[in-house]
């Protein structure tokens, strides 16, 4: 996927999630919706840091990069949902072209899907729309299906971790 799906996904992305989260259409929900959209575009684009230096598709896309932004918002209490947009670059980069990640850096070995396109194909924004959608699916059925069959311990966890 190129920089400009990375953007175009985390814009969209965040405006789903801000309707997931906050749904009643008001001014609260663009106020989730601003909230959500500066962190999720951050870290929709700081993978492709290691384009500047390192090995791209290694250096910063693995899950040791992920680990650090998934533990960031508990250990100091910010960069909620930068992990977000980190997440969602790698699921990007995995199904929106042909080429794969080094999931688990420093081993080289690169993992891939048996499909994708080309990010010049005039597919990839298609795919792109796609997957987004597949991605906020999930996001509503973690939100309002998940909690029914969740133990009240661990949506206190879940909550705790998002506060």
């Amino acid at each position: 996927m190129n920089k400009d799906g990375h953007v175009l996904n985390a814009v969209l992305l965040s405006i789903g999630l801000g309707y997931v989260l906050e749904p009643a259409g008001d001014f609260s929900t663009f106020r989730t919706i601003a909230e959500v959209l500066i962190p999720v575009t951050l870290g929709a684009l700081f993978p492709d840091v290691d384009t500047a230096f390192g090995r791209h598709r290694k250096t910063l896309h693995n899950f040791g990069v992920l680990g650090i932004f998934l533990a960031f918002p508990v250990v100091f209490g910010n960069l909620q949902f930068v992990w977000i947009g980190v997440l969602t670059h790698y699921v990007l980069d995995l199904l929106g072209s042909k080429r794969g990640l080094a999931l688990l850096y420093p081993y080289d070995e690169e993992f891939s899907v048996p499909f994708g396109v080309s990010t010049s194909s005039k597919y990839a924004n298609t795919v792109m729309v796609a997957i987004t959608a597949f991605e906020l699916a999930i996001a509503a059925a973690l939100v309002y299906v998940a909690p029914a069959y969740l133990p009240q311990t661990v949506l206190d966890g879940v909550t705790t971790f998002l506060a």
